[in-house]
């Protein structure tokens, strides 16, 4: 069944509430990953910011975004991903979380987009504004842009408790080689990356190093945006997903990237309250074994 009709048949049953909530089965918990560098476990499942949150100040539009933040805290979530490249996303989580009184309940990761140390400290400082925050959980440094100047600023600010971890980000494949040198070279709390059932080659290389160099790892584009739900548009999960308790393609693709022990915390955006509980609810019950995991990259490929 569908995420739709999944979610439609929970209510039914009286396991969700449309009305109130969202409400996930009671006896279970949201998976929990360790940062490798710390003594701090994270939700294993967050929220991606990029284009669902880039929205104006009108209720008709933050409305639904301010219910995404409320599910996500209220079911055990708290990792929230933004960036400045997000257009509003960074004003938006700020301004919601502190009408929802939640911003200190959040783990707050978001980015540097720019060259130059002073525009890169400007930048960062204009986030810490913008999310409404006195220290960011982790700072990122987007897509390498500028990667050396601004690690040495990160260097500075993670000593004097300004931010709390520090990391690099990209999306593509073909920034790879640049970032296993920079893991190899540099002291890293996090790197996200892309990964997911069509894009597979992080778990060849990077995850590895990950773990060798105790690096945490976030996990972008989990959907591909939107071309794994296109793929199986008209179809099913298989019966067998069952015994890993999946009951929806949003939570077949998000458990295939859980199931994966160098994965921390996987982010997948939505502006849905419906999404996130379907997102969230990847994070609860069984994963795919490594027989599984092969059998889901078989299935989704043919």
């Amino acid at each position: 069944m569908d995420r739709r009709t999944w979610l439609q048949h929970l209510s039914a049953l009286g396991l969700l509430s449309l009305s109130s909530g969202w409400k996930l089965m009671d006896d279970e918990t949201l998976l929990k990953r360790p940062i490798l560098s710390a003594s701090e476990w994270l939700p294993a499942v967050g929220l991606g910011t990029w284009q669902t949150f880039d929205v104006g100040s009108n209720a008709a539009e933050r409305d639904p975004l301010k219910a995404v933040l409320k599910t996500l805290v209220e079911k055990g979530g708290s990792v929230v991903d933004s960036s400045p490249m997000y257009g509003e996303s960074e004003k938006v989580v700020g301004d919601l979380c502190e009408e929802l009184s939640i911003n200190s309940k959040l783990f707050i990761a978001t980015k540097v987009w720019t060259t130059g140390e002073q525009e890169g400290i400007a930048q960062m400082n204009r986030s810490f504004a913008l999310l409404q925050r006195k220290t960011i959980d982790l700072m990122q440094i987007h897509n390498l842009v500028d990667w050396q100047t601004h690690l040495r600023t990160l260097r500075g600010w993670k000593e004097q408790g300004k931010v709390r971890y520090i990391g690099i980000t990209h999306y593509t494949e073909s920034a790879y080689n640049a970032m296993e040198q920079i893991m190899l070279r540099e002291p890293l709390d996090f790197i996200q990356i892309n990964y997911s059932l069509l894009s597979l080659k992080a778990q060849e290389r990077l995850f590895p190093l990950a773990q060798e160099k105790k690096i945490s790892v976030l996990v972008n584009q989990p959907f591909e945006e939107g071309a794994l739900f296109h793929r199986v548009k008209g179809k099913v999960p298989p019966e067998w997903a069952e015994e890993f308790n999946c009951h929806s393609w949003g939570q077949f693709f998000l458990k295939f990237i859980l199931s994966h022990p160098a994965v921390t915390c996987v982010i997948p955006g939505t502006s849905k309250p419906q999404h996130m509980l379907d997102n969230l609810s990847a994070g609860l019950g069984r994963l795919p074994s490594e027989k599984q995991r092969e059998e889901m990259v078989k299935f989704i490929n043919t």
